[in-house]
């Protein structure tokens, strides 16, 4: 990131607040009630509270911040959440004790509140399946919110390999002011015009994306879908070898019908879809 805070000199503290939303799908077909089961299991064992408190922390570390706390939970039947307090500055915990909470995200500790830095990283999963069409679908849900010079910018080259994203929906946006000496605002400390910026080229190669942003108001937004497409890698204890060749046609569609809806974010009508295929 090209800071322009790095050159300009500011009066006081960076107020500005920097946050990243990060949301990628997994969409898988599980043909049987039983395959729906054993694919929310999956989910629940690769995604849990543990694993997804260890990206969070990584995530920390790559943006340079400090954690102050750590709250996270498993849900039951499915699903989990890990919301981390983070400061820009290091914080003098006493005895060096971080307090980690196993249990929904509370109010810290009035030890620590007086501290806060009013920046946090969220994490929460949500594996839900469709009532009939043998569809089922993961999205990870996580917004990285920094406060001063720490940019969360940096930490979504790792985000993108921690998971396996089908589709991603980006936002980032900058929110307050700042000021310089001379007492003007600064609604912006560095220079951006796309989230792909901060891509890497060998990832943008695999998606088709598109950009909606409002410059004027620093709101960026990317949506990303995977061009490549092979149904071995959405069938669940099943391969499309052992399906007839119909089948494995109409797996697809329905497959391709899920990604592009949430792509777009619009419900597609079968005919319509068809239509479109054909």
């Amino acid at each position: 990131m090209e800071a322009l805070a790095s050159k300009l000199r500011l009066h006081g503290f960076n107020n500005l607040t920097k946050t990243l939303s990060f949301n990628m799908y997994d969409i898988c077909f599980t043909k049987t009630e039983e395959d729906r089961k054993a694919y929310i299991e999956y989910i629940n064992e690769q995604y849990n509270a543990d694993r997804l408190t260890q990206i969070l922390i990584t995530v920390t570390e790559i943006i340079g911040a400090n954690i102050l706390n750590i709250a996270k939970q498993d849900y039951e039947p499915q699903g989990s959440s890990v919301t981390m307090l983070i400061s820009e500055g290091p914080i003098n915990i006493q005895n060096n004790s971080l307090e980690v909470q196993s249990a929904s995200p509370g109010p810290l500790p009035k030890t620590i509140v007086s501290h806060l830095d009013k920046s946090h990283i969220t994490v929460h999963t949500y594996p839900e399946y469709h009532p009939y069409e043998d569809i089922s679908t993961f999205r990870v849900d996580i917004d990285v919110s920094t406060c001063g010079e720490i940019s969360p910018l940096k930490a979504l080259n790792y985000l993108i390999h921690c998971f396996d994203s089908d589709i991603m929906t980006l936002d980032y946006k900058v929110r307050g002011f700042t000021r310089d000496i001379t007492g003007k605002k600064l609604f912006i400390d560095h220079k951006i015009n796309s989230i792909q910026n901060y891509i890497p080229n060998n990832i943008k190669d695999l998606y088709n994306m598109i950009d909606v942003n409002i410059y004027q108001d620093n709101i960026f937004h990317t949506k990303c879908k995977l061009k490549a497409f092979d149904l071995d890698n959405y069938l669940f204890g099943w391969e499309k070898d052992e399906l007839h060749p119909s089948i494995r046609k109409e797996i697809t569609k329905k497959v391709k019908r899920e990604m592009d809806e949430i792509f777009y974010g619009t419900n597609v009508a079968t005919a319509m879809f068809e239509l479109e295929e054909d």
